[in-house]
């Protein structure tokens, strides 16, 4: 499995048979500021007035973020096969999973601090900063740790496009965990 350096600005890319004409380019700015936490901002240039974003909404858990426009991250482990997957909304909405293997055992995750999310947009940019506690992970986790990033981008026809840093099936599939691509250690 290819790696990239952890820290920095990671180009998403689009499935290709996924449609993303509105898009221009979609990164993702990786930094670890501690060991318990993870920042990452998204940043989606384009054709925003082409593009569907959810209405702004108080902070909370909910599902099913990922049938609208979301960003995503996945951490796995380099050995075993559980897996977690954080969904981060424009609306301020959040979500996270926890899989015991390849999309088996798929409950809430409940640890950690709820994700500290800030979005910012102009005329061609819609930013989406996020902080992710990790602390419960560092705790529970002996193998190194490898990070997916995704989003899925809808637009006004109601037509969503996916983006990751590597789409390893002929299928867009963010689970995949040839896709974690990002050593987090």
């Amino acid at each position: 499995m290819a790696t990239q350096p952890a820290r920095g600005i990671h180009p998403l890319t689009p499935h290709p048979a996924s449609p993303a004409v509105a898009v221009h380019a979609l990164t993702v700015d990786i930094d670890r500021p501690a060991d318990d936490r993870l920042s990452l901002e998204f940043k989606l240039r384009g054709e925003l007035e082409q593009l569907r974003f959810p209405e702004p909404r108080a902070p909370q858990r909910a599902d099913g973020l990922w049938r609208h426009t979301c960003f995503e991250a996945f951490i796995g482990q380099t050995e075993g096969r559980a897996y977690w997957e954080y969904n981060f909304s424009p609306s301020g909405a959040w979500a996270t999973y926890q899989f015991g293997g390849y999309r088996e055992a798929m409950a809430a995750l409940l640890k950690g601090a709820a994700p500290v999310i800030n979005v910012d947009v102009t005329a061609d940019t819609l930013s989406l900063s996020v902080i992710v506690d990790l602390a419960w992970l560092a705790r529970s986790v002996s193998f190194p740790l490898r990070l997916g990033l995704a989003a899925v981008i809808e637009d006004k026809a109601r037509v969503l496009s996916y983006w990751a840093l590597k789409h390893p099936a002929e299928k867009p599939d963010f689970h995949h965990a040839d896709g974690f691509v990002v050593p987090l250690d």
